[in-house]
């Protein structure tokens, strides 16, 4: 398994196509804007040899070795309910998003889907799988398509999708763009899948494969981020760990056959789109209630700094941010315990669990986040910057405005978490990651047996016989 210091050094060999604010960057690696989401997925390297490396790393059945716990399959309800431990443990370590987990549960989908769609198919899978094993390898899991006008399918609008374009001796050509990509400029590979489930005629759409993130044709994009002129800067809030999304397009990119999973396996393709959302819409069981305990931190660091810590309504405050980080943490942990077995040996997670745990995401990190604004006070809108802090004409004349070092940091990192560069994923990603509100009520709905609910109503109401407690009387 790879240390950090190995990882990082393993960016630099890489020839990686990077656009930020408009310019190519010759060495990623180094740039203010992209070093620090490097480090936080650093950190699942160094897990893996620290403390924490029981929760961190597992022993593959494909390699017969210890792996890194981000390339490992789900094979008993003990991988989900670690995956879902560590993912807290590096949320609290990092404050950020450490962008591993969507390769993570990609994998574990794409074993599933491959296993029902031909023994050749998953063969092929498990064997370049073995092999992100071996070199212990960061993957970019590139799902959502721009998808353009929702209300028209993919064929009616074809750019707004990846799809296969060409078809030559030994593999298929692909076209198009995947956005919201999470760490895809941090990658060793990109592991492509279909962003939703498809339809007869849609074949072309439903392809699932894998590259170098440096394959011909591959060109990335970064995003912005609210504030993101601040990275590596005095006022970053988060001092060393970032998040990163970017736009990566796929400019007619030639995939070797050996690399292709799915190629117009409609069946397979759903498969894989349900499977991913239960795990991943777990996973953020882990990941938020970690950056959720950074923020509690904080906010508690800034009330004893205020001089209010002992005050009922500071207290009761912190205990409800305490409280529904531990709802969401705990319902991530119950959707992996209640696992079930697939006939593929992968354990999958309870849909029903896997969807409030998401869905709960989608709005208990705002109640948090206004609590920890309650708390901090207007002062992380308006603070001049920390280096006006320190200025030898200034720093005298701001001591009062500023108060210790440990109000002006915990203030930018309050700041940097609610409405920063950190509320990408304090925030937005908490919204529409793993899907929107609605798709989460959509599977609930699909899923809970309401005609069992009904009828034992009726049982209790005295309308219908218990069969089920046929004794009692």
């Amino acid at each position: 398994m790879k240390t950090a210091a190995e990882y990082i050094a393993s960016l630099r060999a890489r020839k990686l196509e990077l656009w930020v604010d408009g310019e190519r960057i010759p060495d990623p690696v180094d740039h203010p804007k992209v070093r620090p989401a490097i480090n936080a997925v650093a950190a699942t390297y160094a897990v893996a040899h620290g403390p924490h490396a029981a929760l961190a790393s597992a022993h593959s059945e494909l390699i017969d070795a210890p792996v890194n716990r981000f390339t490992h399959l789900f094979t008993s309800p003990d991988d989900l309910i670690k995956k879902v431990e560590i993912q807290r443990v590096l949320g609290r370590l990092t404050g950020t998003c450490f962008q591993r987990c969507v390769g993570m549960d990609g994998i574990n989908a794409l074993f599933i889907a491959t296993w029902e769609a031909s023994e050749e198919k998953h063969a092929r899978f498990v064997k370049w799988l073995e092999g992100v094993q071996r070199r212990d390898e960061m993957l970019n899991g590139a799902m959502t398509d721009p998808k353009g006008d929702r209300s028209k399918r993919p064929p009616a609008q074809p750019d707004a999708y990846v799809r296969v374009v060409g078809r030559r001796d030994g593999g298929v050509v692909i076209r198009g763009a995947k956005v919201h990509q999470t760490g895809a400029a941090n990658a060793h590979q990109i592991l492509l899948m279909p962003g939703q489930a498809l339809r007869e005629g849609e074949e072309d759409f439903a392809i699932a494969c894998a590259m170098p993130v440096d394959a011909e044709g591959v060109r990335m994009v970064l995003g912005r981020q609210p504030s993101d002129g601040r990275k590596g800067g005095p006022d970053a809030g988060n001092a060393r760990f970032g998040g990163q999304e970017c736009v990566v397009i796929f400019d007619d990119v030639f995939v070797p056959e050996e690399r292709v999973f799915l190629d117009g396996d409609l069946g397979a393709c759903a498969t894989l789109v349900e499977s991913f959302a239960g795990f991943h819409r777990a996973s953020y069981g882990g990941c938020k209630p970690g950056n959720f305990d950074v923020l509690i931190g904080a906010s508690d660091l800034l009330a004893r700094e205020h001089g209010v810590r002992r005050a009922s309504h500071v207290r009761d405050k912190l205990v409800e941010m305490a409280h529904l980080a531990e709802t969401v943490h705990g319902v991530g942990l119950a959707a992996s315990a209640k696992s079930t077995a697939h006939a593929s040996g992968i354990w999958e997670v309870d849909p029903v669990l896997a969807n409030v745990c998401k869905q709960n995401v989608t709005r208990l990190p705002y109640e948090i986040g206004r609590l920890a604004e309650d708390l901090a006070g207007g002062a992380i809108s308006t603070l001049p910057s920390l280096a006006d802090r320190t200025h030898p004409e200034l720093a005298e004349l701001l001591a009062p405005a500023f108060g210790s070092e440990a109000r002006a940091k915990a203030l930018r990192l309050v700041e940097y978490m609610t409405y920063g560069a950190g509320a990408v994923p304090f925030r937005i990603e908490c919204m529409h990651g793993a899907g929107s509100p609605q798709a989460q009520r959509i599977v609930l709905e699909r899923t809970l047996d309401w005609d069992a609910k009904v009828q034992r109503a009726r049982v209790l109401a005295g309308l219908d016989d218990d069969e089920e407690l046929p004794d009692i009387r």
